[in-house]
């Protein structure tokens, strides 16, 4: 599974605004560029994105900044990139047979990938402790 740079910063995003409580004012672009070194000009483009899908809201003014739309629980990391990366493509068709049973393999490593993002929420992903550190 590729995942794109504007994808992986949509998920770092996304994380972001699900740590953030309640009671805590919205996250401004800024913050979040900073936490995660993501560009301010690409992030505006990515938080649209995410905006138009309805996996944001934003306020504006001098305390404005983004929110999650809906409970970190209920957004699924899927839900995210299919915002960025929109619905899979089609894979193409053909009458040779050993494409075609390619193709089948291909098919359903891309459900198997899908079900997954599809179960995880950024509430789970949110509280999860960062992993430890190699050190070689």
């Amino acid at each position: 599974m590729k995942i794109s740079a504007k994808a992986e910063y949509a998920c770092l995003a996304a994380l972001a605004l699900a740590r953030l409580r309640a009671d805590e004012p919205p996250l401004r672009i800024r913050e979040i560029s900073d936490l995660h070194e993501i560009p301010e000009r690409y992030l505006v483009q990515i938080l649209l994105q995410m905006k138009a899908a309805g996996l944001v809201i934003s306020t504006r003014g001098a305390l404005g900044g983004y929110r999650l739309a809906r409970p970190a629980d209920t957004i699924s990391l899927g839900e995210v990139l299919n915002a960025i990366e929109g619905p899979e493509t089609p894979t193409r068709e053909t009458n040779e047979p050993a494409s075609q049973a390619l193709a089948s393999v291909w098919k359903r490593v891309r459900a198997a990938e899908r079900a997954v993002l599809d179960q995880i929420s950024l509430a789970k992903l949110a509280t999860q402790p960062a992993p430890p550190e190699w050190v070689i």
